[in-house]
């Protein structure tokens, strides 16, 4: 476990030395100005955007997701390109080892930004388990879209492409809000959708517990599947 954590922390200082990834950690500062600021000024002048509260603040969840989400994609595909990623294959760990400890810092600064935010957003009262709950689950954005990233990309230019695209498949399900109730979870084949109606529920007071729970199983699936995949194609 040490081996793991200063691994970990290893991790986490380089992005602090790389200037072109050391801006990104500026973006949950902008999105919570928006959140708490920003958004309650709008709809107290604006009363029509009150139906939407919930579903800024949904956006703002998965927002939070994305900053290292870029940050570790970025740091692992300039690794393979650099070969530097064939050194971290003879390091004594194992590769699921590996994986938790390039993971573990940015889905637990990604989970405590989600905390944080459901704990200072004017518009709902979000008791602590479920806050926990909910950025727990969000907060597997992370792993997922990073290692798929990775499995398949093989430069940054690549790299760039495929953020995009994920970037789109991840907000696809916002669609959901927009449709019939008969049809919303047909926007279940996408992860995110889980951490959408979840979030939604929640903050209306409506069970969310099942969701979560379809939520977390989707994930833990996704990520034993791209794990094999990254394993297989990141350390050659």
């Amino acid at each position: 476990m040490k081996k793991i954590l200063r691994l970990a922390l290893i991790d986490f200082k380089i992005i602090f030395r790389d200037p072109s990834l050391r801006v990104f950690l500026v973006l949950p500062v902008i999105l919570f100005v928006l959140i708490v600021w920003l958004v309650p000024y709008l709809v107290a002048k604006y009363e029509f955007l009150v139906p939407y509260l919930s579903l800024m603040l949904v956006g703002a969840v998965i927002e939070n997701t994305q900053m290292y989400s870029f940050i570790s994609s970025m740091v692992l595909i300039d690794e393979k390109e650099t070969n530097v990623a064939k050194t971290y294959g003879v390091v004594p760990l194992t590769k699921r080892q590996y994986i938790l400890s390039r993971m573990l810092i940015p889905y637990l600064f990604t989970v405590a930004l989600n905390v944080i935010l459901f704990w200072v957003q004017p518009f709902f009262t979000i008791g602590w388990g479920t806050n926990l709950i909910l950025s727990l689950l969000a907060g597997l954005v992370v792993p997922v879209y990073v290692l798929a990233i990775n499995a398949i990309a093989e430069n940054r230019m690549q790299g760039m492409v495929y953020v995009k695209a994920f970037n789109l498949l991840v907000l696809v399900p916002i669609v959901a809000f927009f449709v019939p109730d008969n049809f919303k979870h047909l926007f279940g084949i996408f992860p995110t959708h889980w951490v959408f109606q979840s979030v939604n529920n929640a903050t209306l007071g409506l069970p969310f517990g099942w969701l979560a729970a379809i939520g977390f199983l989707f994930f833990g699936v996704l990520l034993w599947w791209v794990s094999k995949l990254f394993i297989r194609k990141h350390f050659v």
